[in-house]
């Protein structure tokens, strides 16, 4: 009887390797099965080659693939709901639920959308003897590549429970650091919007009405009515410019932005914006070291760990940084300096880094510096606040005073004449 070598997971997350007779893989995998474990890997050994090529191969990807919807191949997951799921995951794996019983329970719980279709069909895929971290990376708009690593690294250690709790809190952190940016620029966003809206309707509705009625009067016109009435006719006669204007800058910055140079110098320029500039970039650094930190204390190893994180900045001067760290280390040189070097990571940063790798704790290191940066980016965001609502009051304050001012001149003309005409 053929003997097939297997890989599987015991209840518990642990990995174990062993062999079992069986006819086909079918039979393989359902004696695997029931001996209380999970496949994730199962081949016939090398001397009953010839005959797995004359049995029936196993079709349970190829029909896992067949009835996956559309809906499946389109679409973004929320990182919220990602972060969720993963949570939530760890905790039915802690309570020693069996990995697919937990996907099942989880799927069953999740909203129908994308990612209930998706777990769906990872616990399909690993139910059929694929491994958790290779079911996922077949999903990988949802699943990134640090995800999958961080579930490779669980499975290769037999702590999976403990890596999904560690992933899922990574996710939570960065879900309420992107939520609090986007909050605090909520605000300042629907006043500028509300206030470009009303002065559209004043320069294209109220103005023209106004340059009538001045004409009909003729009375002279002080230069600042003269300056708003010619802004006025412009935007109703040519707003067509303005717009194609501001369409051709964003699709310049687009085009621009495609070329090496151009990202370089953007997401340079980014960082040196008054205001947001720091807080885009220390946002930036409290990813890069929460994502290398979590990697780490996962047991990824630094090389992929970097590559990983490397793909996930979304800075081009950060990638270059972290290009010259991976060459660093494989020379057998620290990692500090070439961070330091980069000019992105400031002293503090480069300084804390060097001390973790002194003491062999850079992973912990890592998260620190980025508990410290994610404070420090709140600071800022509420420090930005407190100065862009008054500049933003004293702004729309001079817009109206402006467009006031130009239209009661005229019209104390207008009523010194009714009131000559009138005595």
């Amino acid at each position: 009887m053929p003997v097939f070598s297997f890989e599987a997971m015991d209840q518990q997350g642990r990995m174990l390797k062993h062999e079992v007779e069986a006819s086909t893989r079918e039979e393989a995998i359902a004696k695997i099965r029931s001996m209380g474990y999970v496949p994730t890997r199962v081949s016939q050994k090398a001397q009953a080659q010839a005959s797995e090529a004359a049995a029936p191969t196993y079709a349970f990807e190829e029909v896992a693939e067949e009835v996956k919807p559309g809906l499946l191949r389109r679409g973004k997951v929320p990182m919220a709901q990602l972060a969720s799921f993963t949570v939530q995951f760890a905790t039915l794996l802690e309570a020693g639920l069996p990995m697919v019983r937990s996907l099942r329970i989880l799927q069953q719980q999740l909203p129908a959308g994308l990612l209930r279709e998706q777990i769906r069909t990872v616990a399909d895929d690993v139910e059929g003897g694929s491994s958790l971290s290779e079911a996922l990376a077949r999903h990988p708009k949802t699943f990134d590549k640090l995800f999958v690593a961080m579930v490779r690294a669980g499975e290769a250690g037999g702590v999976l429970d403990v890596i999904m709790r560690r992933l899922g809190e990574f996710l939570e952190k960065s879900v309420r650091l992107k939520r609090r940016i986007i909050g605090a620029l909520i605000y300042p966003a629907i006043i500028i919007g509300v206030a470009v809206l009303v002065v559209a309707v004043v320069m294209g509705v109220i103005i023209p009405k106004f340059k009538a009625l001045f004409e009909q009067w003729n009375v002279p016109l002080p230069y600042i009515t003269q300056l708003l009435i010619s802004i006025s006719t412009f935007f109703v006669n040519y707003w067509y410019i303005p717009i194609g204007l501001i369409v051709a800058l964003i699709a310049l910055w687009k085009v621009v932005g495609l070329t090496g140079g151009g990202s370089a110098f953007f997401d340079t320029m980014k960082m040196r914006l008054p205001l947001v500039g720091d807080i885009y970039r220390k946002a930036i650094l409290a990813r890069f070291a929460r994502t290398l930190g979590t990697l780490i204390a996962s047991g990824v190893p630094i090389l992929q760990a970097l590559s990983i994180v490397k793909e996930a900045s979304g800075n081009v001067v950060v990638e270059g940084a972290i290009e010259n760290v991976t060459g660093s280390i494989k020379e057998g040189e620290s990692i500090a300096g070439p961070l330091r070097a980069s000019g992105v990571f400031d002293e503090v940063f480069v300084n804390m880094v060097s001390v973790g790798e002194e003491t062999g704790e850079l992973d912990k290191m890592l998260n620190r510096i980025a508990d410290n940066y994610e404070e420090e980016v709140d600071v800022k965001v509420e420090s930005m606040m407190s100065i862009i609502e008054p500049v933003m009051i004293v702004l729309i304050g001079g817009v109206v005073a402006f467009i006031v001012i130009s239209i009661f001149m005229p019209l104390m003309s207008i009523i010194e004449n009714i009131s000559q005409q009138a005595g």
